[in-house]
């Protein structure tokens, strides 16, 4: 007879108090961070996207990707909390 997956499992050592403590630190952290560095880089790539596109309106695609490329530095934040958090669990 096979014993359920459940019992068969070794137990997961509890983390220290500090360990949880500094690991939601860093969660926040990560994500602070990166929201205020692509916040940064949208207010300074987007005014000067939108005064190349009043001189260039054929711009709009290219300048588009920048934007969508400061933009992914909060994303690449949130998941590193993610990572951190799993991490914990």
């Amino acid at each position: 007879m096979l014993a359920p997956p459940a019992l068969a499992q070794a137990p997961t050592p509890a983390l220290p108090p500090d360990a949880w403590t500094w690991g939601l630190l860093s969660a926040a952290l990560a994500t602070g961070m990166s929201s205020l560095g692509a916040g940064y880089a949208v207010a300074k790539l987007g005014t000067a996207a939108v005064g190349a596109l009043a001189e260039k309106p054929d711009l709009f695609g290219r300048l588009l990707i920048f934007v969508g490329l400061a933009e992914g530095i909060a994303i690449y934040g949130v998941i590193i909390s993610i990572l951190i958090l799993n991490r914990l669990a």
